[in-house]
């Protein structure tokens, strides 16, 4: 595998990555930014802390496994099924954990 192939390889695991993780974490999100009833309980602070967390995540944590694979075992197959188990891991584990902060329906 050349350099230049490497590289595009990686860049290509960072923006699928990346991308998977805001998709998968979109719609927990979309009741604090649409704000549920009447815009009640808005909250765009996932917009501007949580969302390049996601970002940022979703795309180094593959990443990082990626490149420790390749160096490790020079087999870019090998890699490429570790970037992706490490990436579907991360999802599962962000819907399952994450959870945004909901403001009660009814404050009595």
């Amino acid at each position: 595998m050349t350099e230049a192939t490497k590289g595009l390889t990686g860049l290509l695991v960072a923006v699928l990555g990346s991308a998977s993780a805001l998709l998968a974490w979109a719609p927990l999100a979309r009741v604090n930014v649409e704000g549920g009833f009447e815009g009640q309980r808005r909250d765009l602070s996932v917009l501007y802390v949580d969302l390049p967390l996601v970002a940022a995540g979703g795309a180094l944590v593959p990443l990082a496994f990626w490149l420790l694979t390749l160096r490790g075992s020079r087999r870019p197959g090998l890699a490429a099924l570790v970037a992706v188990a490490v990436a579907a891991l991360g999802i599962w584990a962000l819907t399952s954990w994450w959870a945004p902060h909901q403001v009660p329906e009814f404050a009595g």
